[in-house]
Parts: structure tokens; C-alpha cells; sequence
């Protein structure tokens, strides 16, 4: 008789035990719990880089005639100069060039403060082209000009990545051109590309 008791109490004092795993076991699927549900999303928002570009990589425009706020006709001359660029998947490419002449068309300085759907073909050291399909966004702060275009590569090297370029400078002539105290000739900004994977 007395040994089936010490058999009972012995197996009444595993329950510790058996709680003691249970926690392990409920610590462990938690923690794998996290680590699947922290995955994808990591996934999800770290995209390889592609290219970056950074100063003195510029954007430059001239106009001709120079902007007034009075409507007039004027022709653009886009150019951008990106270079040091460093590109994780094609070590080669050290740098590109975008230049375009729009065609004459009735223009005021105030539509530089304007969004605007714009393309752009970049042309790098390397020979391969990039087409990118940009939604550009312009802020003033104080004497500052922000102008930040984001959208995709549709065409050539880097095709389906994500694009943001930044291009900050002066706003001063800008300013006083909306306000009818003067004239742009050209907007001149040193800039900062990103290409990326998603």
C-alpha cells in the first residue's frame, strides 16, 4: 500500500515539471511566432540599391526666353549630371547624364512651384539606359527649393525598380519672379538619386 502512495506523490509533484516545459515550449512558439510574422515584412520594405547617386550629381534647366509670371513662349533645356554614382549590381556604372530640349510652349515661372509628370532617360558610363516615369513635387521652405521626383524604371537597366530623386538649391529667383520682381533663366541644384529594388 505504501509504495502506490509514494508512486501517487511522486507523480503529483511532476506537474511542475510539466508546467516548466509547457512555458518553454509557449516561450519558443512565440518567438518563432515573431521571427516568421518580422519576415515578411522586413521583406517587404528593405529593397536592394540599386544605384545611388549624390553630390555633385546636379540638375540644371535653362530657359529661353527667361520665365516672367506674364505668360510667354519659352523653350527648356533640361540637363542632369549624376556622378559619384555606386551601384551594388553593376559595379561598372560610376555615373549617367539626362539631357533634353523641350520644345518651345507658353510658360510663367509659376508653373515651377507646380506637380508634374515627367520622364527622364539616363544614359550611363556604361552604355545601358534607364527610362524612368516621375511624378515631381516642389516645396519652398524659406529661401529653399525642394524639388523630389518619385516613380519607377519602365524601360532599359533597373526596369520595375523604384526611383527618388531630390534636388535642393536656391529659390530665391523664383520667388521674386512670382511675385513679378524678376525673371528665371535657369534653376541650378545639386542632387541626390536612388534606384531600388523591390
Amino acid at each position: 500500500m505504501a509504495h502506490p502512495a509514494r508512486t501517487f506523490r511522486r507523480s503529483t509533484g511532476r506537474p511542475g515539471f510539466h508546467t516548466s516545459f509547457s512555458g518553454v515550449c509557449a516561450l519558443l512558439l512565440l518567438v518563432v511566432g515573431l521571427l516568421a510574422s518580422a519576415g515578411p515584412a522586413q521583406a517587404r520594405t528593405n529593397g536592394l540599391l540599386d544605384v545611388t547617386c549624390t553630390p555633385p550629381s546636379s540638375a540644371s534647366v535653362t530657359y529661353n526666353p527667361p520665365l516672367t509670371n506674364t505668360p510667354q513662349v519659352s523653350s527648356a533645356s533640361l540637363n542632369w549630371q549624376l556622378g559619384p554614382c555606386v551601384s551594388t549590381s553593376v559595379p561598372a556604372l560610376t555615373s549617367g547624364t539626362h539631357s533634353a530640349v523641350n520644345p518651345p510652349r507658353t510658360r510663367t515661372c509659376l508653373e515651377l512651384l507646380n506637380t508634374a509628370a515627367e520622364t527622364r532617360t539616363i544614359t550611363w558610363n556604361t552604355g545601358a539606359t534607364s527610362t524612368l516615369s516621375l511624378n515631381r513635387t516642389t516645396t519652398v521652405a524659406g529661401a529653399v527649393l525642394v524639388v523630389t521626383f518619385t516613380g519607377t524604371v519602365t524601360a532599359g537597366l533597373f526596369a520595375g525598380d523604384t526611383v527618388v530623386a531630390t534636388q535642393t538649391g536656391p529659390a530665391t529667383d523664383i520667388l521674386l519672379c512670382t511675385l513679378g520682381l524678376g525673371s528665371v533663366s535657369g534653376v541650378y541644384a545639386p542632387m541626390v538619386v536612388e534606384i531600388t529594388s523591390v
